[in-house]
């Protein structure tokens, strides 16, 4: 498969999210390790201008409204509706929100604008160097070859393959069908509900006008990036309906895991920021 270096470094990684974050959950109980802010699903309450009841705030917090966030999101967000967070502290994590309540919609120009911003990112050569280099070792598509040609060839198709199917699903489709590319994350519940909740962002999706609708950018972006990319610059070997409908699959069970990574990565960090701060003298 195409993307079998790839998922299995995120496997990797869902492996580690789930082990930390069942440890995380199981210390605060099965709740959240936030609690400071409303949840990030949108009602028509709060569209009207109608105030949804909060939990009272705990000794030195203060309950947010909807639309707020704690100090610690703040410090991850910016002021256009995304974000400036990495997972890991490495790769682009600049469309999740963490419990960001009714926020504006992102104009096509900032959704055009957020995901040229995370396909270039400066992280983003050396990630598609290191797939191409397990790809290579892998023999995987044997139609490129060996040597520095075949490596070569491997690493100028993954960058396409992810930079078209970032386009795709996160700006081109979005903006056509007025979807929300973004990942809202819960923050709620125990662990396999929040695991369920990140997985259904693959089969549903926010519209931009704050509503909810099955997620056309991604099954249908995902099905035309693999068609794209399967039937212009992979061997000819492999383009067959049956491997562009295997990449097609490979490539939405990858960002599933992406998804599940990138609501328990929040905690995580959490967890690391605090560990550090009791470190210190």
């Amino acid at each position: 498969m195409k993307f079998s270096a790839s998922a299995i470094i995120q496997g990797a990684c869902l492996l580690f999210v789930i082990t930390f974050a069942t440890a995380v959950n199981a210390q605060n109980g099965g709740e959240p390790s936030d609690q400071t802010s409303q949840p990030s699903q949108w009602s028509p309450a709060t569209s009207a201008g109608q105030q949804q009841a909060s939990p009272p705030a705990t000794a030195g917090q203060q309950a947010a409204q909807p639309g707020q966030t704690s100090q610690d999101n703040k410090d991850h967000q910016n002021g256009e509706g995304t974000s400036k967070d990495r997972l890991f502290y490495t790769l682009p994590n600049f469309l999740t929100l963490e419990n960001a309540g009714q926020v504006p919609a992102l104009t096509a120009k900032q959704k055009f604008k957020i995901v040229a911003r995370s396909s270039f990112d400066y992280v983003e050569y050396p990630w598609y160097a290191a797939l191409a280099g397990i790809s290579q070792a892998e023999n995987s598509e044997a139609g490129y070859g060996q040597g520095a040609e075949g490596y070569a060839k491997r690493y100028g198709a993954a960058f396409a393959d992810g930079t078209i199917e970032n386009f795709l699903t996160s700006a081109v489709l979005p903006s056509i069908l007025r979807e929300d590319p973004r990942f809202f994350q819960s923050g709620k519940g125990g662990f396999w509900h929040r695991t369920g909740y990140a997985v259904s962002r693959i089969f549903i999706t926010r519209t931009d006008s704050g509503g909810s609708q099955f997620n056309f950018s991604e099954i249908v972006g995902s099905a035309m990036a693999a068609g794209i990319s399967t039937y212009s610059y992979h061997p000819h070997a492999d383009q067959t309906l049956s491997n562009t409908a295997s990449v097609w699959g490979t490539q939405v069970g990858y960002d599933a895991i992406t998804i599940v990574v990138k609501e328990f990565w929040p905690d995580i960090r959490r967890k690391i920021h605090k560990d550090k701060v009791q470190q210190q003298p």
